[in-house]
């Protein structure tokens, strides 16, 4: 583990094809009925544990709408787990989504905080690039 960092997680961006799972992880550094189905495939092969986030993407397609955001936030309630609209185009939410993916796997997986241990931050190490590839998303 490089000194730098007080915890190195690896997170996997799962969904299908088109959703913008590709841009929203290249702005930071559709497929809503499918998301049973992408939670079993987590409860399938993750550990039991293992953090989840439902991000609705490409929120600023506001005429192409499928799902509004009162009922994909009751569904991310009824599942237990937290639920962000982002969009990848106009940076809304971007950083917030993986920000708070973090905070939770470190509240899961860190030491107990303490009074003294509220001000520390989650931090990133933005001094090394991202590999972009021709994707056309954004």
């Amino acid at each position: 583990m490089n000194p730098e960092y007080d915890y190195l997680f690896k997170l996997l961006l799962i969904g299908d094809s088109g959703v913008g799972k590709s841009c929203l992880l290249l702005r930071f550094a559709d497929s809503f009925n499918n998301v049973k189905q992408w939670l079993e495939e987590i409860d399938r092969y993750a550990c039991d544990n293992v953090n989840k986030l439902l991000v609705g993407n490409k929120s600023d397609l506001t005429t192409k709408k499928v799902v509004d955001y009162t009922t994909a936030k009751e569904y991310a309630d009824q599942l237990g787990i937290p639920f962000l609209e982002t969009s990848a185009k106009n940076a809304l939410n971007v950083e917030q989504a993986f920000m708070t993916m973090a905070a939770e796997i470190k509240n899961r997986v860190g030491p107990p905080s303490s009074a003294a241990d509220q001000g520390n931050k989650v931090r990133f190490d933005q001094s090394r690039p991202v590999e972009t590839t021709k994707s056309g998303c954004c």
